[in-house]
C-alpha cells in the first residue's frame, strides 16, 4: 500500500527527512531516504556538525536512522545533498513522532488488508480519500478509534473496508487524553461556610460538558481539581469554567485563590 511520499518522485529541498545510514567515509555519510523508496543521499562532513568533526563513526553507525534536512535534489541526477547540523531539536522531535505514526498506520493498514476482499486499487483509493480528508493516514485511523464509521460519513467508503478498518484502528490506537490540574484555596466567613465550600465543590464537579472532573480534598483549605479531555483547548476551556464556579459559589463572605499544576498527555502516539 503506497502512502503520498513514497508515490512523489523526489523530495522538495527544505524538507525533513527520516533516512538509514549505509556507509561511512572520510569525507561523509552515504544514507537511503526510508520516505521515498531507499532514494540515494549524501551527508557531507560539512553539515554534521557546527564544529570540527574528527571521527564521523562517532556520530552515527551503518543501519542507525537518522533525521536530516534536504539542502538540495537534483532531480536529472537524482542526488540527494542533506544536513545534520540544520535540523532544530524541535523537527527532529516532530519528525520522529510523524515517521512513528507513520509506520503504526501502515502496520493498521496491513492488518485491515487481510480483513477485507478489496483489490489492491481500491484499497488505495480508499487511503487516499482518508488523507485527503484528515490530512495524515494516522489522523484517520485516530479518528476512527474515536468516533468509529462516523468519522467517515461522506467519504463514499465500501462498509467492509470502514468495519475492518474501525475494529482494527480501536484494538490498535489509545485516543489520546489531556489532563490538567490545579490546587484551589477556597475558605468561607459566612455562618454556614463548611456547607457553602461542599454546595460549590460538588456544583463545579457537576460542570456540563464531555470533559471528567475530579475535585479531592488536598489538606484544608486545599483541593486538588483534575479535568481530563479529549483535547487541551477543551480541557482548558472547563477549567475556567470550575474555577468560575467555585469563585462565584464563594459570595462576597469567601476567599478564594488557585495555582495551576503540569498538564499531561496520554494515549495516542508520541
Amino acid at each position: 500500500m503506497m502512502t503520498s511520499e513514497q508515490g512523489s518522485s523526489m523530495p522538495e529541498p527544505g524538507e525533513i527527512v527520516v533516512c538509514t545510514v549505509r556507509e561511512i567515509t572520510s569525507h561523509g555519510i552515504y544514507v537511503n531516504l526510508d520516505q521515498y523508496g531507499g532514494m540515494n543521499g549524501f551527508l557531507h562532513v560539512s553539515e554534521i556538525s557546527t564544529g570540527w568533526v574528527r571521527n564521523i563513526e562517532r556520530v552515527a553507525k551503518p543501519q542507525q536512522r537518522l533525521v536530516l534536512k534536504v539542502i538540495r535534489a537534483d532531480r536529472t541526477r537524482k542526488e540527494i545533498d542533506l544536513s545534520l547540523r540544520q535540523v532544530t531539536n524541535e523537527e527532529r522531535r516532530a519528525k520522529i513522532i510523524e515517521w512513528k505514526r507513520a509506520e503504526r498506520a501502515q502496520a493498521i493498514m496491513s492488518a485491515v488488508r487481510k480483513k477485507v476482499s478489496l483489490e489492491e486499487k481500491q484499497l488505495n483509493e480508499c487511503v487516499t480519500k482518508m488523507v485527503e480528508q484528515f490530512g495524515s493516514l494516522y489522523a484517520a485511523l485516530e479518528m476512527a478509534a474515536k468516533k468509529g464509521e462516523k468519522a467517515f460519513a461522506g467519504l463514499e467508503l465500501p462498509q467492509e473496508f470502514v468495519t475492518a478498518v474501525v475494529e482494527t484502528a480501536t484494538e490498535k490506537i489509545v485516543p489520546p487524553k489531556y489532563e490538567i490540574g490545579a490546587i484551589v484555596e477556597v475558605s468561607s466567613k459566612a455562618p454556614d461556610g463548611v456547607q457553602q465550600i461542599k454546595k460549590t465543590l460538588l456544583a463545579a464537579a457537576s460542570s456540563p460538558g464531555s470533559a471528567e472532573i475530579k475535585i479531592t480534598y488536598a489538606g484544608a483549605p486545599r483541593y486538588r481539581i483534575r479535568i481530563t479531555a479529549d483535547d487541551y483547548k477543551q480541557a482548558e476551556k472547563i477549567m475556567a469554567l470550575v474555577l468560575d464556579k467555585i469563585k462565584d459559589g464563594l459570595g462576597k463572605h469567601g476567599a478564594f485563590n488557585f495555582k495551576r499544576e503540569i498538564s499531561r498527555k496520554y494515549g495516542g502516539a508520541s
